[in-house]
């Protein structure tokens, strides 16, 4: 990824700058209004989602030892209070992830806005970037972890995921690298240096799925992508090829080399933040379309006995939500079955029906054993179908054709707010729930970051 390779025509040489040129020029860059659009709503997200899981299981043992530490600095630990960024983003990423409430790439590449909005957002406190910088910083780090992860089922991504990584982990450094770069200012080689160390730390495990190691996973890659930069910046040297499918990152990760490795020659012309997708379940998005599925047709088996239920789903919904039996709420995210069951049962699958109380409900652990799952080869990933057997033999039928909160059937800006309202509100109460969600939907203006940090300063800050 070397810059000074300039004649060179080697495919991995050729992508490297790609890379490098896009992230450098982030902070020049004029970007259309519907990415600016698109930008300011993953931030309104990414902060509901972090602000309502503050103080979660999986953010809790994570805070003191990051007080333990003891470090100085400017950059704002949502609803507590400051330290350095690469410890910030660690507080902040895990947060954001903790519900499994965040926007996700549904090409593949993970959940984007924890890891690079994080990095933005402390980056820009602690060394007093502007708004428009984080902004750009941001769509940087964005574009560059989807479209190293993308390419849907036969992409990187999900090629990942089948072996058992988790591609917010991989590709989470390589985004929080970008932004870092991108704000810190440097020149494409040592870019090229701070996205081969994101590289050689990547890592995290489908098999973590269900604990706390899973929202970790966001907040270590933005902490380790502020690291990369920071040691690119002051001469580390790294290998810079390691995003190529030989002898590469991808090359030690799919060892057979199947998958599509996607094109890096549309940065700025095809914006992957336009895809970006939203949840409107708090669970693992592979159980989104048949959720919303068996929450279509929950009236018509009200008070019915349900026999049998069989879902038909993308085959990638078994490798990240194929638990059968989950022990506990955490679990129950990543169960395609519990979700069905909570679905047809009249939950609205938001986060407070994660708890104890609904895995003891009979009307869903009576449901779980009885539904199962057919892989199907071929059928899109944001479609589910249903076929529902009740006592006498009658069956119900369920679809999703395009889940909520896909690009193609997106979730609006009130949808977004009750979201944030329900996730905010139990923390901060209805006026300051109401102030946050401006100061994040108005964010741009001088003087907004200062604001929204005020705003999502502890009690004890």
């Amino acid at each position: 990824m070397s810059s000074t390779a300039a004649k060179s025509t080697h495919p991995a040489e050729i992508r490297g700058r790609q890379l490098t040129a896009f992230i450098a020029g982030a902070q020049q860059r004029e970007y259309p209004p519907e990415v600016l659009e698109a930008a300011t709503r993953a931030l309104v997200d990414f902060i509901g989602c972090a602000v309502g899981a503050s103080r979660d299981a999986p953010v809790l043992p994570v805070l003191p030892v990051i007080k333990a530490w003891n470090a100085s600095g400017k950059a704002r630990i949502f609803c507590g209070g400051r330290t350095t960024p690469a410890l910030a983003v660690l507080a902040n990423g895990t947060m954001t992830h903790a519900m499994d409430y965040d926007d996700t790439h549904p090409m593949g590449a993970g959940h984007p806005s924890g890891p690079c909005w994080s990095t933005a957002l402390a980056l820009a406190e602690e060394h007093g970037y502007t708004e428009r910088q984080a902004i750009a910083g941001f769509i940087a780090g964005f574009e560059v972890m989807a479209k190293l992860g993308g390419g849907g089922p036969p992409g990187v991504g999900r090629s990942l995921q089948r072996r058992g990584l988790h591609p917010t982990s991989v590709f989470g450094r390589a985004g929080a690298a970008a932004v870092a770069s991108s704000l810190m200012g440097l020149d494409e080689q040592r870019i090229a240096y701070a996205l081969g160390v994101a590289a050689t730390t990547a890592g995290g495990l489908v098999g973590s799925f269900g604990t706390h190691s899973k929202p970790f996973h966001a907040g270590k890659a933005a902490m380790d992508g502020i690291l990369a930069a920071q040691l690119a910046a002051n001469g580390f040297i790294s290998a810079t090829h390691l995003y190529e499918l030989e002898k590469g990152l991808l090359d030690a990760f799919i060892q057979n080399r199947e998958t599509e490795v996607p094109a890096l020659d549309d940065f700025g012309v095809k914006w992957e933040l336009l895809g970006n997708s939203f949840k409107p379940f708090a669970s693992c998005r592979a159980t989104h379309a048949s959720t919303q599925a068996a929450r279509s047709v929950a009236d018509k088996v009200k008070g019915r006995k349900i026999t049998a239920v069989h879902a038909r789903v993308h085959p990638n919904a078994l490798v990240t939500a194929g638990k059968t039996a989950p022990r506990t709420p955490l679990e129950g995210k990543f169960s395609v079955p519990f979700c069905i069951s909570m679905g047809l049962s009249g939950y609205r699958v938001v986060q407070t029906d994660f708890v104890d109380a609904t895995m003891r409900d009979p009307s869903v652990a009576g449901l779980v054993p009885l539904v199962k799952l057919e892989a199907v080869p071929g059928q899109e990933p944001y479609c589910a179908y249903l076929d529902i057997t009740l006592e006498g033999g009658e069956r119900v039928k369920a679809q999703t054709d395009i889940v909520m909160g896909h690009p193609d059937n997106p979730m609006s800006w009130d949808a977004l707010r009750e979201k944030f309202d329900g996730l905010v509100e139990p923390v901060m109460g209805k006026a300051r729930t109401a102030e946050l969600f401006a100061a994040a939907r108005d964010f741009g203006p001088p003087g907004s970051l200062a604001h929204l940090s005020e705003l999502l300063a502890g009690p004890d800050a």
